[in-house]
């Protein structure tokens, strides 16, 4: 899989990505449709980014790095396609995020999560993500808060 930075013509991507997993399992929030909406005005303007996984010249993959926040980047909008999932492409994506939250300077990163997505929590916990404290999630169904420092 080739990862690659946010460009308009993926624009679409970002939203149907997501919208699979969040369709799945929850319900799109009002805080998720703003920013897949507005991607570029609410996260590329902002000093966020996102990021494509393409294979055999297919989008299959996505991510955010919304905008930091004193060092602190939170990472957001992980998706893999159903159909690629369990075939590594999770961790790739995630080996990925750490290059580019090191390269862009950022001490430590956090995501929002929720129990039920059992492999993308033990994902996270493979590199390194511990548990904190959740009561600022944006998003109803953010039962877990998890941060790792670089």
């Amino acid at each position: 899989m080739e990862i690659c930075e946010y460009s308009s013509t993926l624009r679409s991507f970002f939203k149907t990505l997501n919208e699979e997993w969040l369709k799945k399992y929850f319900t799109v929030e009002p805080y998720d449709a703003v920013l897949l909406e507005n991607c570029e005005s609410e996260i590329i303007n902002k000093g966020g980014h996102i990021f494509f996984g393409i294979l055999n010249n297919k989008v299959i993959a996505t991510y955010a790095l919304l905008p930091p926040l004193d060092g602190c980047v939170e990472l957001g909008k992980m998706a893999v396609t159903e159909k690629h999932q369990g075939k590594g492409y999770g961790q790739q994506l995630l080996k990925h995020v750490f290059e580019i939250a090191r390269l862009l300077g950022y001490k430590e990163i956090l995501l929002y999560s929720n129990r039920i997505l059992e492999n993308s929590i033990y994902l996270y916990k493979k590199f390194g993500f511990k548990e904190i404290p959740n009561n600022d999630s944006p998003y109803k169904r953010g039962n877990i808060k998890m941060i790792v420092k670089l």
